[in-house]
């Protein structure tokens, strides 16, 4: 009788699990390569005029695959004879190929659990590619499929320089991958590596470092989407102004639909870039149209040398600049402010007391770290959405990244650290204003590492604006009540206490709520609801919940205080009701 093995999965046996990894490498980029393929291969089918058969469509589609990711293209048919260089990258159409390999990493890296196939029938939690291996893995199997397709397409209509696969192309694939991997590890902030100082491997493991970190990344990320955004408005708003222009310039590229269809493609795969240009325009430094011409907000000088195209219809005209070119200057000024927010909304948060905000001396450094990840974003993004495509005057073409990102540097710091200092200093001012009326003023040592997290600021109470936090745009809620709710007060009743400014006996610190009610009726003035001992317990709560505002119980008034009152009193079971004694204070509270 012979007893069957069991079988040896991915899970079991790393080898078999890096080979998985690999190939699920060349899969996320054959997934790229033949999406993009299919898409040339309709519009070749398409042409009523095809310049070449299906090997040039085919050996063009892998050429603009690659300079998907970055890779230089060399176009050999010209009419000077000269080959000319095509550099801008597509950035719409980069997005593809980095979620691609993006995903096949996180996806690999991903500790899954598996049903083995023992007799027991229970989950095996073997391990399976270590993240390291998950990485190397899927790069390599992706750039295997990059390094065929670079000499598939030797010989086609486009092909990729070979300087360029290994910077940019090796390099966004790799940084692709280990954003999946570090995706599937739950985007970890450390440790740093061995090899790194200690002073930066102490301050790494800091939560309070890691914190102010993740602070000043997303207020960058902030203020570069803000860029973007402002320069898609300011080529929107140009292309407006220059309908006709564009117009004229899409039906004379091509006079059949398929044409058209290609043109429009293409022009929509650019958009990014012209965002990206519309940004370097109100940065400053604005964008290059051929050597011998600059396009700034303070005018067009030289002559441009510019391809019939759409987009470039947005162009503003040559001459100086005018009132509506130098309103470009408000996109940096709006990512300055948006940098500035950001970071003030952790540095000082709505719903925190004074205590927990965070330093001057902090709110700065953070700001200047959020403006550098800022610049450093915006010269990586403007450093492929510009490039040559051609010889001569359209050798440059595009911003110039190394005076745009530090123009961005420069806009984000010097307005955004006086505006974050001064937003919060009006976040931290005296109480009794809008949404920090309710905060209630702790009486507790500053801790700097006792951080806030970020509010949230969809979040609402369900059932009416009572007790529910304040904000900067209604600083009436919070006060506001419906009449009929529970606990609330209508028109001239009396304010309930959810919306009242003075902090609950519950909020203070040390209170115990009573653990049951007393079994005496709570109106009769000889129950122990009324006695001296409970009196002060309750009016000790309430001056502590004050702040100091109320004063200490008045002990010598209290001995005889049950026989003061009128004996009709005691008839009435509602304390308010009441008549207050002349000589002590009022109802009790």
């Amino acid at each position: 009788m012979t007893q069957r093995a069991p079988k040896v999965t991915v899970r079991r046996n790393r080898t078999l699990a890096l080979v998985s990894t690999l190939v699920k490498g060349v899969v996320a980029a054959g997934l790229g390569l033949g999406s993009l393929t299919v898409l040339v291969m309709v519009v070749w089918i398409s042409s009523p005029y095809p310049d070449s058969g299906p090997g040039g469509a085919l050996r063009a589609a892998a050429g603009i695959w690659l300079l998907a990711h970055g890779a230089g293209l060399v176009r050999p048919d010209t009419l000077s004879g000269v080959p000319a260089p095509v550099g801008m990258v597509p950035l719409l159409l980069a997005l593809g190929p980095v979620w691609l390999a993006h995903r096949a990493a996180r996806d690999a890296a991903e500790p899954q659990e598996e049903l083995s196939e023992g007799h027991e029938g229970a989950r095996d939690g073997a391990a399976g590619p270590s993240p390291a291996g998950a990485f190397c893995a899927v790069t390599a199997g992706y750039l295997l499929v990059v390094a065929g397709a670079a000499a598939y397409a030797r010989g086609g209509p486009l092909y990729a320089d070979p300087d360029t696969l290994a910077f940019p192309v090796a390099m966004l694939v790799a940084g692709a991958a280990a954003a999946g991997v570090w995706t599937a590890a739950g985007r970890p902030f450390g440790p740093a590596p061995s090899w790194s100082p200690l002073a930066v491997q102490e301050a790494v493991a800091r939560t309070l470092f890691r914190r102010r970190a993740e602070a000043a990344f997303r207020s960058a990320a902030a203020g570069l989407t803000m860029l973007l955004g402002g320069g898609a408005l300011l080529v929107a708003v140009a292309l407006g102004r220059n309908a006709g222009a564009a117009q004229d310039a899409f039906l004379g590229l091509a006079g059949d639909w398929s044409g058209r269809v290609a043109v429009l493609l293409l022009a929509a795969a650019l958009v990014p870039n012209a965002a990206l240009w519309g940004a370097a325009y109100g940065l400053g430094p604005g964008f290059s149209l051929g050597t011998g011409a600059t396009a700034t907000p303070l005018g067009l000088d030289g002559t441009p040398a510019l391809p019939r195209f759409p987009l470039l219809a947005a162009v503003p005209d040559q001459g100086a600049g005018t009132l509506p070119n130098w309103a470009a200057l408000a996109v940096p000024v709006a990512a300055a402010l948006a940098v500035a927010w950001f970071v003030v909304r952790r540095a000082a948060p709505a719903d925190a007391p004074p205590a927990r905000a965070w330093s001057p001396r902090e709110t700065v450094l953070v700001t200047l770290l959020a403006a550098l990840g800022c610049g450093a974003g915006t010269a990586l993004l403007t450093a492929v959405a510009g490039g040559p495509i051609g010889t001569g005057a359209l050798s440059t073409f595009g911003p110039v990244w190394w005076l745009t990102g530090p123009a961005a540097l420069v806009w984000t710091a010097v307005i955004g650290v006086p505006a974050a200092l001064l937003m919060r200093l009006w976040r931290l001012r005296t109480p009794g204003w809008a949404w920090r009326r309710d905060v209630p003023e702790a009486d507790e040592v500053p801790v700097a590492e006792a951080d806030v997290e970020e509010e949230d600021e969809g979040e609402e109470a369900e059932g009416g604006g009572a007790g529910r936090p304040r904000r900067w745009w209604a600083p009436w809620r919070g006060r506001r009540v419906t009449a009929g709710e529970d606990g609330a007060a209508g028109p001239g009743s009396p304010a309930s206490p959810a919306a009242s400014s003075v902090p609950s006996p519950a909020a203070a610190s040390g209170f115990e709520p009573y653990d049951f009610l007393p079994t005496d009726p709570w109106h009769e003035k000889d129950g122990p609801w009324h006695g001296k001992e409970t009196r002060e317990a309750r009016w000790a709560s309430l001056k502590q919940g004050s702040g100091g505002l109320m004063a200490d119980f008045p002990a010598d008034r209290t001995a005889d205080r049950a026989g003061q009152a009128d004996p009709a009193d005691r008839a009435d079971p509602v304390p308010d009701r009441r008549a207050a004694d002349p000589d002590g204070p009022g109802a009790t509270p």
